[in-house]
């Protein structure tokens, strides 16, 4: 791992990060999500350096975001296949709340490679903020971040 940032590991968005926070590692959760999960699936979708690419599914192994499987191809010899653990699943919030984000401030005139989708009915979803009192949806112009009182302990 790389080390919590900043030192303080009650942030929980310098946690995130230290698992999270290398070039490349969101695009390969964002893979895993679309079904890749052997090795070569993501060096062809990707293009990235082959020791890239391991260090980053070490890294997503080792934080619980991938799972490592053994597979055998007929004829071949054993290799490691990689899929989603249920944080990675998780991790479709951010990616549909990042592609939201790009969407609404950095469009592109191409049509998108990647939608998110309810399975049970193909409808596409977006990611809203919602409140844990009364289940409101609550408009991003009005959510901030409030730190907590600083611990004695």
């Amino acid at each position: 791992m790389l080390g919590i940032l900043g030192g303080d590991e009650r942030c929980p968005i310098a946690r995130s990060l230290d698992v999270l926070g290398e070039k490349w590692t969101l695009m390969i959760v964002r893979d895993a999500l679309a079904g890749s999960t052997r090795f070569s699936q993501f060096q062809q979708s990707l293009g990235i350096p082959r020791e890239v690419l391991t260090a980053r599914l070490g890294t997503l192994v080792e934080g619980g975001v991938l799972e490592r499987n053994s597979y055998k191809p007929e004829g071949g010899r054993a290799r490691d296949g990689y899929v989603l653990t249920t944080a990675g699943r998780d991790l479709s919030l951010v990616l549909l709340a990042l592609g939201g984000w790009a969407d609404r401030h950095r469009p592109s005139e191409r049509t998108p490679d990647l939608d998110f989708v309810d399975e049970a009915t193909g409808d596409r979803v977006t990611a809203v903020a919602v409140s844990s009192g009364d289940g409101r949806r609550v408009p991003t112009e009005r959510l901030a971040a409030v730190r907590a009182p600083a611990s004695t302990t």
